[in-house]
């Protein structure tokens, strides 16, 4: 499954633009109230900030042309920008929050002013509401039949899972930096504010995890989706002259671009420019049925048993 990358670029526009206003409202808050929730949530939002920056950056870098050094272009600049923005950003936010929190749980203060925090959070809540439909509505294109989870997994366009999951990341720590306001004042007991602030680094933590394998899995290629898969066998199976299809591999060069390699056994009466003649029909017809794979390379080859029944017809 490719993805266009300006579905990927607008929503993380939106994502940044939320982001940046939500970290301000925050950071206001924190200054006001010195809830370690609200600050443990401004962290957390200028680490959103930050981890859209560099996805643009990414998007940006991977639009260069290709190089003597770098024959194959840097569209996978996005998938190293998206892994740095999992490992490094989304962790350091996960671990601060924690160390914030088990520092407010042993040595608790009550909270300031708890209707200013109250108000800043349910602006937060609204435009982070607004910044999840955008990514949502980015995504529903490529996202078909597919559940939600298994696009998450599947999606070759690293952007939208980054920012699917920050968003849904961001939304529920909100929900649970309002709810650990609440019950400090309910109860008079400001350690909920500490016992908040660990549980949203908690959260923070596994939408990391879930990220950096995600992303490293990209980075290192992966091949085309199961359907992408049949749909090229089908296109080469199906060309006039080609009478096996005796291997095939794939790999995402980035989202919109698929190295496509086959080894295909040819009829036997043809001529050399016969035969280049098919293979040049075999990419037109795989490019119909999966545009964006480009380069492709096809060998010929002499029918036999396959050395690699993984990778065979």
């Amino acid at each position: 499954m490719a993805a266009g990358g300006e579905h990927g670029t607008k929503a993380v526009v939106a994502a940044l633009t939320g982001n940046l206003g939500i970290a301000a409202a925050k950071i206001v808050g924190f200054l006001i109230t010195r809830s370690a929730s609200l600050l443990a949530e401004a962290v957390h939002s200028i680490a959103d900030s930050g981890n859209q920056a560099l996805l643009l950056v990414g998007n940006k870098q991977a639009r260069q042309e290709a190089t003597e050094s770098h024959q194959f272009g840097y569209a996978r600049a996005r998938y190293f920008w998206s892994f740095v923005v999992a490992l490094v950003l989304f962790e350091l936010g996960a671990v601060f929050a924690i160390y914030e929190g088990i520092h407010k749980i042993e040595h608790p203060a009550q909270v300031e002013n708890l209707p200013v925090a109250l108000v800043i959070l349910g602006i937060a809540i609204g435009l982070e509401s607004w910044s999840f439909r955008t990514g949502i509505g980015e995504s529903r294109p490529l996202k078909g039949d597919m559940s939600w989870w298994r696009f998450i997994r599947a999606s070759r366009t690293p952007e939208l899972p980054v920012v699917l999951l920050e968003d849904f990341g961001a939304l529920f720590g909100l929900a649970i930096a309002f709810s650990a306001l609440a019950l400090s004042e309910l109860t008079g007991d400001p350690v909920w504010d500490g016992i908040g602030t660990v549980a949203i680094g908690v959260l923070l933590g596994v939408i990391a995890t879930v990220l950096v394998v995600e992303m490293k899995s990209l980075l290192l290629g992966e091949g085309a989706s199961p359907e992408d898969m049949a749909k090229i066998r089908t296109a080469i199976q199906t060309t006039p002259g080609v009478t096996k299809l005796i291997h095939l591999r794939t790999q995402h060069l980035g989202p919109e671009e698929l190295l496509v390699a086959a080894k295909l056994a040819f009829d036997t009466s043809m001529s050399a420019e016969q035969i280049a003649a098919v293979i040049n029909t075999v990419e037109v017809n795989v490019r119909e049925q999966v545009p964006y794979a480009k380069p492709m390379y096809v060998e010929v080859g002499v029918f036999g048993p396959d050395p690699d029944p993984v990778t065979g017809p």
